[in-house]
C-alpha cells in the first residue's frame, strides 16, 4: 500500500513538474513611457532564458516553432508583442513609435521586470533593430548574447530593397488596399511559403498591428554603429539566401564593418524567416549559440545562473 502511494505521488510530481514547466505564463510589463507591453512564459522556469523580438506585423505566435521544440525547452523562453503589435499597447503618436529608444527600453523592461539573467536575444527583422536600439541605450553588461535573424541593420535603401507599391499599400487609408498590401508584405517573408493555416494567421497578427506605427517605423534610426561596434558578447547573424526584404550580403558587410568579430550564418534554401522555412536547423544553432552564452556567462560571473 504505502509503495503504491509512494509511486501515485511521484507520478503526480512529475506532471505537476512537467505542467509547471510546459505551460505558459502570461503577464505585462510596462514601458518607461507608459505602454503596456505582453509578455508570455513557457519553458523551464529555471532555466537560462531566451527572449524573442518578433518583427513588422508579427506577435509572440511567431515563435511557434521554437517554444514548442522539445529541445529547447529546458530553456526559460519568453516572448514578448512589440509595441503596437498583438496584444502590446497602441499608442496613436508618431514619437511613440518614431524614436527607435523607445523600442530598446521595452525590451530593458521585458528583461527587468521579468528579472531575466543574462538572457540571449534573438531578434528576426524588426526584432534586430530593437535589439540594437537596446543595444545602443542600455549597453550588453545584462545580457548574454544576441541572434539576429533576417535582421534589419539600417534601414537604409543599401540594405533594405525597394517594394515602394507594397509599402504603400500598406499605410493606405482604404481597408482593402491596406489589408492586399501587407498580404503581399506577408509572402515577400518566405521563400518557401508557409501552409494556409500559418499563412492565414500571420495575416491576423498583421490586421492587428497599429496603422499609426506602420508609418512611423521605416522612419527609426537604427543606431547601428553604436550598437554593434561597443558590443562584446557574442552576436549571431543569420540570413535566408533568397530574402526579398533585407539584403542579407550587404547587411552582413555593413554588420562585419562594424564589428569584425561578428559571426554568420546563409541559409540557402529561406528568404526572409530562416526560423521559420527551416526550423529544426535554425533550433539546433540556437541551442548551440545559448549554450556557449551560458558557459561564456558563468566563467565571466561565476555566482550568477542565466
Amino acid at each position: 500500500m504505502h509503495a503504491l502511494l509512494s509511486r501515485t505521488l511521484i507520478i503526480l510530481l512529475f506532471l505537476m513538474t512537467a505542467a509547471a514547466h510546459g505551460a505558459e505564463r502570461r503577464y505585462t510589463v510596462t514601458a518607461p513611457d507608459g505602454v503596456s507591453i505582453a509578455v508570455q512564459e513557457s519553458g523551464n522556469p529555471n532555466g537560462p532564458a531566451i527572449i524573442f523580438i518578433h518583427g513588422l506585423l508579427g506577435s509572440h505566435l511567431n515563435w511557434r516553432r521554437q517554444i514548442a521544440d522539445p529541445r529547447l525547452q529546458r530553456f526559460r523562453l519568453i516572448t514578448f508583442d512589440l509595441r503596437g503589435h498583438g496584444l502590446s499597447g497602441k499608442p496613436d503618436t508618431d514619437a511613440a513609435y518614431r524614436e527607435g529608444r523607445r523600442w530598446g527600453d521595452d525590451l530593458a523592461a521585458v528583461i527587468s521586470q521579468s528579472r531575466a539573467s543574462h538572457p540571449v536575444l534573438v531578434g528576426w527583422s524588426l526584432g534586430g533593430a530593437v535589439i540594437s536600439a537596446y543595444l545602443a541605450e542600455h549597453g550588453d553588461s545584462r545580457i548574454g548574447g544576441a541572434l539576429y535573424v533576417g535582421g534589419v541593420v539600417e534601414l537604409t535603401p543599401a540594405l533594405i530593397p525597394a517594394h515602394p507599391a507594397i509599402y504603400r499599400d500598406m499605410t493606405a487609408a482604404d481597408l482593402q488596399t491596406h489589408l492586399d498590401g501587407e498580404r503581399e508584405f506577408l509572402r515577400l517573408c518566405f521563400y518557401q511559403q508557409p501552409d494556409r493555416d500559418i499563412f492565414e494567421r500571420l495575416l491576423t497578427n498583421a490586421a492587428l498591428a497599429s496603422w499609426t506605427m506602420q508609418r512611423n517605423v521605416p522612419r527609426i534610426q537604427v543606431p547601428a554603429e553604436k550598437a554593434l561596434g561597443a558590443a562584446r558578447v557574442p552576436l549571431l547573424f543569420i540570413y535566408g539566401r533568397h530574402d526579398a526584404l533585407v539584403n542579407p550580403d550587404a547587411s552582413l558587410k555593413r554588420a562585419k564593418a562594424i564589428n569584425p568579430r561578428i559571426q554568420s550564418e546563409l541559409y540557402a534554401r529561406a528568404g526572409h524567416a530562416p526560423f521559420m522555412e527551416d526550423a529544426a536547423r535554425f533550433n539546433a544553432q540556437l541551442e548551440e549559440f545559448a549554450d556557449n552564452a551560458v558557459a561564456r556567462v558563468s566563467r565571466a560571473h561565476p555566482r550568477k545562473a542565466m
